[in-house]
């Protein structure tokens, strides 16, 4: 019986990076797929595996991959990127038509999840979220108890996020309705690495701790048995209607009780963290989407520690001289 043929997305992140990493030997045939030639994840794998794809936000990328997948026979695919994700989900029916599935959330989830205000409006009253204010044209700095933390409305990866100390900071705010004021919390920081099945049960969370953090990724970390922060993030996956992987992000807050912060609906790029404290969520989430059955939930995880170091991948130069025509060649 043939491999099933998988496709990961976004293999220079530390996301896509780690999903090759932990299915290679697993009984799958990997093809590795960014935007960039010189993407660490692309040469993971030998040469006919390798792809170049545009950037998820490119009106052609839906089309452009869905060829691929067709041209391929990818059975299943699986996009790590922010921006891919809802193209994706929007045509997902398409792609399983032409014989490939994705691990992707529902449409509704990742409109909600992507949208950090809309992700406070479907959560406030039945978890703890920040006080958090729209920066639209009714935003009135005056009426904020400073200090704040001011976010874009969209994005990841902590860019565009910073605190203000200052009224006259506030009313410098562009009133467009993409940013957010929110309440600065204290405590520590979590993050919850959360698997739900396709039926939305929730199997596993590990609750991870980022120690040293750099560029918005976890240098340092360690999982933790808490069962306030499992029962948390277990509730948010079930008002977020999660049917994949994700990561909620929780901070302490001044009554000590753990609040939200965001989703990325995706795989995180510290998984390998969860990985080895017994939670193979890849390894998981292919399996389902291959029609195995899952284990029964909660799936049990132990308290381990990471820090994380460089690593290369040596090879002839020729292989990235290929690459960098393909891309000026265009994808």
């Amino acid at each position: 019986m043939a491999e099933p043929r998988i496709l990961i997305t976004g293999t220079g992140g530390p996301s896509g990076y780690s999903i090759i990493k932990d299915l290679t030997g697993a009984g799958y045939e990997l093809f590795s797929g960014d935007i960039d030639p010189y993407a660490t994840g692309l040469y993971l794998v030998d040469g006919d595996h390798r792809m170049l794809l545009p950037r998820g936000d490119d009106p052609a990328f839906a089309d452009r991959l869905l060829s691929i997948c067709t041209d391929l026979d990818i059975d299943l695919l699986i996009p790590t990127v922010d921006t891919e994700l809802l193209p994706v989900a929007r045509r997902l029916e398409e792609f399983r038509q032409a014989g490939t599935d994705a691990v992707v959330a529902s449409v509704e989830t990742l409109e909600t999840c992507l949208d950090k205000w809309e992700l406070d409006r479907s959560c406030a009253g039945k978890v703890r979220v920040p006080k958090t204010v729209l920066v639209d044209q009714g935003f009135d700095p005056a009426a904020v108890e400073l200090p704040v933390i001011v976010k874009p409305r969209s994005g990841s990866g902590s860019r565009g996020i910073r605190m203000v100390d200052d009224v006259a900071g506030l009313e410098n705010l562009e009133r467009d309705a993409t940013l957010l004021v929110q309440e600065l919390l204290p405590g520590p920081e979590y993050s919850l690495d959360v698997f739900a099945s396709r039926e939305g049960e929730v199997l596993a969370v590990v609750p991870r701790e980022r120690l040293k953090v750099d560029s918005g990724i976890a240098i340092t970390g360690r999982t933790s048995h808490d069962e306030e922060l499992q029962e948390f993030g277990a509730e948010v996956a079930r008002l977020i209607g999660l049917t994949t992987v994700a990561n909620v992000q929780a901070k302490g807050a001044t009554e000590g009780v753990p609040a939200l912060l965001e989703v990325n609906p995706r795989f995180p790029g510290t998984m390998p963290l969860t990985i080895a404290a017994g939670v193979d969520m890849p390894r998981l989430a292919v399996e389902e989407a291959l029609g195995h059955e899952l284990p029964a939930g909660p799936i049990p995880f132990r308290d381990v520690a990471m820090v994380r170091h460089f690593a290369e991948e040596v090879f002839d130069f020729s292989e990235i001289e290929a690459m960098v025509e393909q891309a000026d060649s265009g994808p």
